[in-house]
Parts: C-alpha cells; sequence; structure tokens
C-alpha cells in the first residue's frame, strides 16, 4: 500500500498539508447544495486546503423507515455532474454493486460505509471501478482488523485506499475515538482520514435517529489532527436543526471557517510547515 492516494489535483498523503472532506450529510435540494459547495471551497482555498465536497445520494442505513434518506441515485448524479462543471472534486458513499458503475463515472472518490466495509464483493466492485477508496472502519472492529480489507482491495488490483475513523462502539448508544487506535491505522502505510462528524453521534439517542454532540467537533478535530493524518471529514448545515440527517452531530456553517483555522494551525504544528 501507499501512503499516497492522488486524484485530478490533489495528493493525500499523512505528511502532506490536511486535505479536508466536507460538505452535507445527504443531498437535500440543488440551491442548498451549490451554497454550501460554494462557500467550502471558497474557505479551504483561502487556508491552502485541498477541498473535496461531500454528500450522500442515498443513506440506506437510516435508524427509522420514516427518516429521509436523500434524492435517489439518479437525481443524485444530476447533481454531482453539475458539481463537476464548476470544477469540485467528488466523494460519495455506495451501499450496492449496482450503483458503482454509474457513480464512478461522475465521482474521484468512492467510500465504502462502515456496516458495509467487510463486503467483499461491494469492495471488490468498487476496486475494479480504478477508483481510489475511502473504506470507514466499522464501529465493530479493531485497527488491527482493517489490515484485512486493505490485503482484499490488494488482492483486487487497488492500492488507492484511504482508512476511515468514525469511532468505535462502547456500549450502548455512544462512540469513542481511541487515539492510540488510530495510530495504530498509520502503521499499515495508507493515508488516513479523521471523520469527525460521525465520531460524533450518539446512536440510537434520537430514537428514530442519531443524537449527537456537535458542538464537540472542533475539539475532536485538533485531537485527531494532533496524531499528523491526512485528512478530516467534516459535515456541515447552514442550520443543523433544520437537517435532514445527523442535524446534532453537524458543524453549523458559518463556524466551519473558525474551526478550520484552528485545526490548520495543529496540522502545521505537528507536520513542521
Amino acid at each position: 500500500m501507499s501512503d499516497l492516494v492522488k486524484i485530478e489535483k490533489t495528493e493525500i498523503s499523512n505528511s502532506k498539508k490536511l486535505c479536508v472532506i466536507a460538505g452535507l450529510n445527504v443531498l437535500e435540494d440543488d440551491q442548498l447544495t451549490f451554497k454550501v459547495a460554494e462557500r467550502l471551497k471558497k474557505i479551504t482555498e483561502a487556508q491552502g486546503n485541498s477541498f473535496i465536497f461531500k454528500s450522500s445520494f442515498d443513506k440506506a442505513n437510516r435508524s427509522s423507515v420514516d427518516s429521509y434518506r436523500g434524492p435517489g441515485l439518479e437525481k443524485g448524479l444530476e447533481i454531482f455532474r453539475e458539481l463537476k462543471k464548476s470544477d469540485y472534486q467528488l466523494i460519495t458513499d455506495i451501499h450496492e454493486i449496482s450503483q458503482v458503475e454509474q457513480i464512478s463515472e461522475v465521482v474521484d472518490i468512492i467510500q465504502i460505509p462502515a456496516f458495509l466495509c467487510r463486503q467483499t464483493d461491494l469492495i471488490k466492485e468498487a476496486c475494479q471501478s480504478g477508483k481510489p477508496l475511502n473504506i470507514k472502519k466499522g464501529q465493530f472492529l479493531s485497527p488491527d482488523q482493517m489490515k484485512n480489507i486493505i490485503e482484499k482491495c490488494n488482492n483486487f488490483g487497488n492500492d488507492q485506499v484511504m482508512l476511515c475513523e468514525r469511532g468505535t462502539s462502547f456500549g450502548y448508544d455512544n462512540l469513542v475515538v481511541d487515539m492510540l487506535g488510530m495510530s495504530k491505522l498509520k502503521t499499515f502505510n495508507c493515508p488516513i482520514i479523521f471523520d469527525v462528524t460521525h465520531s460524533l453521534q450518539l446512536p440510537g439517542q434520537g430514537k428514530t435517529a442519531a443524537g449527537g454532540r456537535g458542538d464537540q467537533a472542533e475539539d475532536l478535530a485538533k485531537a485527531g489532527v494532533s496524531l499528523g493524518i491526512a485528512g478530516i471529514f467534516i459535515e456541515v448545515h447552514p442550520n443543523p436543526k433544520e437537517a435532514l440527517c445527523d442535524g446534532p452531530s453537524a458543524t453549523p456553517l458559518d463556524q466551519f471557517e473558525t474551526l478550520l483555522s484552528k485545526v490548520n494551525a495543529v496540522d502545521q504544528a505537528v507536520k513542521g510547515f
């Protein structure tokens, strides 16, 4: 494996300046998507970070059958194509083998959700797309178990793999981030992405949706970045209370610039820029 993943204009590595993967948890409407993407791109470029816009076209693992899942594959592809026209780099998650071909034609990186990170057939199809992968570590897995997933990717001919930490189940309805565990992931020689937002979740505490601790995003982000990692994954919303998915864990859009500035200061100190 290589501690360097390359896409169009970006090199992602634990030794390079922090890459920022940010956006909406799930696509809501066109206007909101373009507004958030434009603002995030402006902020990240001003601070010298590479930026990859993230949003899901479908959240297949929602807590309740009544929860908003997203606009679906076709509408999602339509929005992603419009974003590509404006030169955005994109990442989104897949849940089914049948989604890989169409998604890989539009996005720069394919994301494998935490609950599906051991699904061999899904990983095989994603690897064979030729796209880099961002594989989320399952809440139920130890860092050492992720080595098997890396070996699967190697076996299927893809060494452009990032590992994404998103917290570990701690009893019922809680997640913790094991900083020593994330340090262990670095020994596998892959770029490490820290999913700050989903590590703040309180699964099940909203009864039909996850609760969260979005007000602690800055603290968690600075702690993770202090390990010297490749990037952070953070979801924002202009009004998290109105977000259709994972609002309690999201960072308000108007707070993102300040948060990123503080996180970059930690990244710079650790990497010696």
